[in-house]
Parts: structure tokens; C-alpha cells; sequence
């Protein structure tokens, strides 16, 4: 039934059909009928995961970018994920880069953006995730200092992370002091918090994977996320995500930075300015690119961080995983978990239910 609605929905401007579809799945989850029905429809096998101390009810989850603003946790949390990853989230709001900044590539299966971290900011999230200013929130308390913030995020329930990056107008030298507002804003309502210094659409932000920049900024986050833990009595994990564009010395670099500072696990990777091999006729536009071109550029990165990681921390992979058959594949190359977005854009919700019935 998907291919019918696609039909539909590639009639539209992209980012027309992601509102669209964003608040629908946000409409129904705020309904008690339509959620259980979406939870039935969509309920998948139970595969339960450990990895950075939490569990996860199984390894496919929502990659960031799809909710950039925690509008819809509780109609994405009806379609089967193990985990949903929320943002990219700036501290302040910031209305990213001038339309058109989405374009489709249905030749190529793929996706081009260039939306440059859109986002009402962190005070609007944070009322995302507080009952009192938004009601119909299932399970989530008023943050709160000491042993009650324990009860804040339903355990065992769909896992919640939330991605963050630092607003456009804020220079390198001063991006560890966005990270660490988000990061103490934040540290109450998220099972684990993703550092993003990888998006291609943020002029400078690739900078900060350097070995010195990098080792600055997650030596002082991690101090803080020490902090934040003994203040709330929780842990909290820290992950850190990274692009695919990397040199091979580049990338090791990275990761022996992210191991030395006490990170908790990677995610690999996120989009990609490589163009080879496209067709499509939007195959120049700028930004970065996602869906099936990906798959073997981030298939080649995952494989060299778990040769380099060699089990000492989880990985999340991410990128062109398209169908059940990718999913498998990247699983049994060394990844914990998985996440999906543009293949729910081609292949439809019922993508994650698959994988986890041919897993």
C-alpha cells in the first residue's frame, strides 16, 4: 500500500511532504485509537540489545534529522523502533539554509540536503518533553534533580536520544560552549546524547573531527556529563557522530580521540558531498548526500571502525541502509545498533518490521 502513498508524496515539494507526513504521524500518536491501531499495525518482534548500558527492545532505530524538533516521539514510538534519535537540536533557533534544500533522486534512490540544522532551539524542545507545557507526553515527569530523576524516561519503553550541534553564527573556537548548554539542558530528558560535528551543511562544523579540536571539545563534555550524572543520579552516554568523507588516518584519529575521552560508542556516518556514479538530474545540487549511493561508502567505514575499535565501545551504523538485506549485512559487519531514514522515505514504515522479521 506504501508505493500508492509514495506516489503521492513525491508529488509534492520534499520538504512539503515531510511536514506533511511529520504531522500526521504526530496527529495520530497524540490519539489513543489511532496510536494502538499504528502499535499493532506496525508491532515488531522483540530483539532486545544492550549497549551503553541501557536496553534497547531491538537494534533498528530513527536516525536523527527525521524529528528535528521532538514533535512526534509518541507516533514515531508506534512504528517499531528500538530507538529515536531527535534533532539535530541548536541552542538557539535558527531557520537553516534558504529553500530549496531538499531534493529527491528517485533514479539514484537517494536523497540530496542542505538544510543547515533548522531548529526552534532548546527551550521549545525541552517543552517537548515536559507534560506541563505539553500535554499528552505518555511517561515523561518534569525534570527533577536526585533519585526521581530516574523515573523522567519510561525504561524499557522505545529509547530516546537527541542529537545536538551548534548554531550556525557560533565560531569553532566557541562551538564547546553550545555543546555544553545543550548538553546540560538536555542531560534530564535523553537515554543518551549525540554529539553531531559531522553534517556537511554547517560551514566549518567538519573542522571540529580534527584530532585537536575534537580532543578539546569531548574532554570538556565528558567532564560535564560527570557532573551531570552525580547531579541527577543517571547515567548518561555521550556518542559521537561522524562523517564518511574522512581519510582513512583522518577517521582512526577521530576514533582514538572518542576512546581516550571516555565516549560511550560512534555513530558512522552521516551524510556524504561524494556524487559518483549518480544519474539523476539533481545530482549537482549541493548538500549532503543519503539513501543507496551511501551504502558501501559507509559499509567501508563501519568496517574500519570496528577493526580499530576492536569491541571496546558500540557502534551505531548509519547510512544507505536501504532494505532488510542492509540492515543483516551491517549487523553482522560489528554494528550494535542500526538507523533508518531515507529508506523509510523509499521503502515506507513498514521497513523496520521487515528487518526485524529477516533478522
Amino acid at each position: 500500500m506504501y508505493p500508492f502513498f509514495r506516489s503521492l508524496l513525491f508529488r509534492l515539494n520534499p520538504e512539503t511532504a515531510h511536514q506533511l507526513t511529520l504531522q500526521l504521524i504526530r496527529f495520530a500518536g497524540n490519539i489513543p485509537f489511532s496510536n494502538l491501531f499504528l502499535t499493532q499495525l506496525y508491532k515488531a518482534l522483540s530483539k532486545p540489545v544492550q549497549a551503553f548500558g541501557l536496553t534497547f527492545k531491538n537494534p533498528v532505530g530513527l536516525a536523527a534529522g527525521y524529528d528535528k524538533d521532538a514533535v512526534a516521539i509518541q507516533g514515531l514510538s508506534t512504528l517499531g523502533f528500538g530507538h529515536i534519535e531527535v534533532g539535530t537540536v541548536t541552542p538557539q533557533p535558527q531557520p537553516g539554509n534558504p529553500l530549496p534544500r531538499i531534493f529527491r533522486l528517485p533514479e539514484d534512490e537517494a536523497v540530496i540536503n542542505r538544510m543547515g540544522f533548522p531548529s526552534r532551539g532548546s527551550e521549545y524542545v525541552q517543552k517537548q518533553f515536559n507534560p506541563s507545557l505539553r500535554e499528552g507526553f505518555i511517561g515523561r515527569l518534569k525534570p527533577r534533580s536526585g533519585k526521581k530523576a530516574r523515573q523522567m524516561i519510561k525504561k524499557g519503553d522505545v529509547i530516546i536520544g537527541i542529537n545536538l550541534g551548534k548554531n550556525k553564527d557560533t565560531p569553532n573556537e566557541e562551538a564547546v560552549l553550545d555543546y555544553l548548554e545543550l548538553l546540560q539542558c538536555f542531560a534530564s530528558y535523553a537515554d543518551y546524547l549525540a554529539i553531531n560535528i559531522s553534517s556537511p551543511n554547517t560551514v566549518g562544523l567538519r573542522q571540529l573531527q580534527g584530532r585537536a579540536a575534537l580532543e578539546g571539545l569531548l574532554t570538556q563534555l565528558h567532564a560535564q556529563r560527570q557532573f551531570e550524572e552525580k547531579r541527577l543520579e543517571k547515567r548518561l552516554p555521550l556518542l559521537v557522530k561522524l562523517a564518511p568523507d574522512l581519510s582513512e588516518s583522518e577517521l582512526n584519529d577521530a576514533v582514538d580521540v572518542i576512546l581516550a575521552t571516555h565516549m560511550d560508542g560512534l555513530i558512522v556516518t552521516n551524510t556524504t558531498l561524494a556524487r559518483e556514479g549518480l544519474t539523476s538530474g539533481h545530482r549537482g545540487e549541493s548538500g549532503g548526500l543519503s539513501g543507496s549511493p551511501l551504502r558501501l561508502r559507509s559499509e567501508t567505514v563501519l568496517r574500519q571502525v570496528v577493526k580499530h575499535v576492536d569491541g571496546r565501545v558500540p557502534i551505531v551504523s548509519v547510512g544507505g541502509i536501504m532494505n532488510p538485506e542492509d540492515a543483516r549485512r551491517r549487523l553482522d559487519l560489528g554494528a550494535t545498533l542500526i538507523q533508518l531514514y531515507t529508506g523509510l522515505i523509499y521503502q515506507g514504515p513498514g521497513l523496520v518490521k521487515k528487518i526485524l522479521r529477516e533478522r
